[in-house]
């Protein structure tokens, strides 16, 4: 089931990001420790209660040059078509403005649920100032501390409400799931088009042209798939087109729902930051990836080009070294048919389980070989694996004390498994517990 998606919109200075980091926790405030992982904070995952959700932080969408009052319409324009619900934040201590008046005319033409929350209520005596809100027409508004966390369950309750009762679409185990994701114009459609042999989504050299994550049932060489087309949407004469950010939130929807993840590239532009972006949030779903050259006939080549982009994606996609590259050209059809083999195998890899017996031979194996090193007198020691998951792959190290598995050894210990069991294409993820 997709997950229902929350956006803060507002004026500038009233907390949005602040209630964002707040919502979303510690996910948002680690540190990733795997190198090339880029940071985004426009959007997230989050939980309350029993609801998973995403999140949006509109403050996040930086548009160009715009006026300031355009640049809030268009930001709450893509919060608008994106979310199911709207938070709408306001300051309490300056009370309402003309801002909150402009961003409230545009939220009038929305169908969207709106929650009205009134921030910087730090303290119960302060809530007399959220009366002036009722004004905005959104109902009651909600009172809130984002420097506190106060306020932030009631709110939550509320947009909770308002999540869409929607069933996902239900495939069979045995249907492989593939999303083709990136930044607009690097030829997701025309890659689809081809696979399907017939122009089913509409292609345009304008970014932007797909109004709507796309599932294709596809049938191939006695294997049924569903191809979810995620070109970037934009709606006609309106501002998509304009940040790149936007292709993220459409990115991140498909991703939810895929098995394996086709990270498009444009050869003609090379890698771009945005690119290591949408590739980070696949790679932290756990989702099977390929990456995919697209546009590669319209490249000027020696016998090392191919070599070069090669160690230029390994460079800048250090934390996807398990995906496997291929180059294609969608208009040529230049390799285009050993896509699918290769999404059959990395598939195949991502929902593979070891059996425990040989796991733990070859665990036992790499630490004979490479000991684990003392730390303040205290060796780590490692009594037992076992493989707890699959999509992705995952396993749970016992130990005699998890915290002195350090990073560079559990690596090491992941390598050693990767070495052993194609993994290719898929992440593995260990976990490492204390033996009871």
């Amino acid at each position: 089931m997709t997950k229902p998606v929350i956006a803060i919109v507002g004026r500038p200075n009233v907390g949005k990001s602040t209630i964002f980091n707040r919502i979303v926790g510690e996910r948002i405030s680690i540190v990733e420790d795997v190198p090339g992982v880029t940071r985004d904070r426009i959007y997230s995952s989050a939980e309350w209660l029993t609801h998973d959700f995403n999140i949006i932080d509109t403050g996040g969408i930086e548009i160009g040059d715009e006026p300031f009052l355009e640049q809030i319409r268009q930001q709450a324009e893509i919060a608008m078509d994106e979310a199911d619900v709207i938070v709408f934040m306001t300051n309490g201590r300056e009370g309402v403005t003309a801002a909150d008046e402009e961003v409230a005319k545009i939220l009038y033409k929305t169908k969207k649920p709106v929650v009205l929350a009134v921030n910087k209520i730090d303290n119960p005596d302060m809530r007399e100032m959220i009366y002036d809100f009722y004004a905005l027409g959104f109902g009651e508004p909600f009172p809130i501390s984002g420097s506190h966390g106060l306020g932030l369950g009631d709110l939550l309750d509320e947009a909770a409400k308002h999540f869409p009762k929607e069933e996902d679409i239900g495939y069979g185990d045995e249907v492989i799931k593939f999303s083709l994701i990136g930044r607009p114009n690097v030829g997701k459609s025309s890659l689809v088009n081809t696979f399907l042999g017939q122009d089913r989504v509409i292609v345009s050299d304008v970014a932007g042209t797909t109004r709507d994550a796309i599932d294709t049932p596809y049938h191939y060489d006695e294997q049924d798939y569903v191809i979810i087309d995620t070109a970037g949407m934009r709606k006609k004469g309106k501002v998509y087109e304009s940040t790149e950010k936007y292709s993220v939130l459409r990115a991140l929807r498909a991703i939810e729902r895929s098995d394996v993840v086709l990270i498009v590239l444009n050869a003609e532009e090379g890698i771009q930051e945005q690119d290591k972006k949408i590739a980070g949030y696949a790679h932290e779903a756990g989702k099977a990836v390929i990456i995919v050259v697209n546009k590669w006939d319209t490249i000027e080549k020696d016998d090392k080009t191919m070599k070069r982009f090669t160690d230029d994606i390994r460079e800048n996609f250090l934390f996807l070294d398990y995906a496997p590259i291929i180059f294609v050209s969608a208009n040529t059809k230049q390799r285009v048919h050993q896509i699918l083999p290769i999404i059959n195998r990395v598939s195949e890899n991502h929902a593979m389980r070891i059996q425990s017996s040989i796991l733990n031979e070859v665990i036992e194996d790499a630490v004979v070989r490479n000991p684990a090193p003392s730390d303040k007198g205290k060796r780590l020691r490692v009594y037992y694996t076992t493989q707890a998951a699959i999509k992705p792959p995952t396993f749970i190290v016992f130990v005699n004390e998890p915290e002195l598995m350090h990073f560079s050894y559990e690596r090491f210990i992941e390598n050693r498994i990767r070495e052993t069991f194609d993994f290719e294409g898929t992440p593995i993820r260990l976990i490492t517990r204390a033996r009871t």
